[in-house]
């Protein structure tokens, strides 16, 4: 069994950045694809960025943070971050870290193992 438990959230100012880091036990880290993803109120979890496992040499992003967020992983730490730089207000969302998918890597109900989630909010 996997546990994961987000940390880095907080409020920030437009145009502003914040780190989030992910840390896993419980389980081979390395081994796992690991993933972002974001719900803001009022609506359905959605997919952030992703990142492959081993190497992490392979890296998806949604759209909406394509160039202002990056998704890295430290196997030594096993630990998954996603700096996100030029914050919008539309970033304001409760951040969740997701380990292990069967399926297709955008679909939450896909991956298995789930932190708690890390509140980010972004004033205008």
């Amino acid at each position: 069994q996997v546990q994961l438990v987000e940390s880095g959230g907080g409020l920030v100012q437009a145009g502003g950045s914040l780190r989030l880091s992910c840390a896993a036990s419980g389980g081979t880290f390395s081994s796992y694809p690991m993933a972002w993803f974001r719900q803001a109120p009022g609506k359905e979890r959605a997919f952030v960025a992703t990142i492959s496992p081993l190497s992490g040499s392979t890296t998806f992003y949604a759209d909406s943070v394509q160039g202002r967020f990056t998704i890295s992983r430290d196997n030594a730490k096993n630990t998954v971050y996603l700096q996100m730089n030029s914050l919008k207000p539309e970033d304001t969302a409760v951040y969740y870290c997701a380990a292990d998918v069967s399926g297709s890597w955008k679909e939450p109900q896909d991956w298995y193992y789930w932190g708690q989630g890390t509140q980010v909010t972004v004033s205008s």
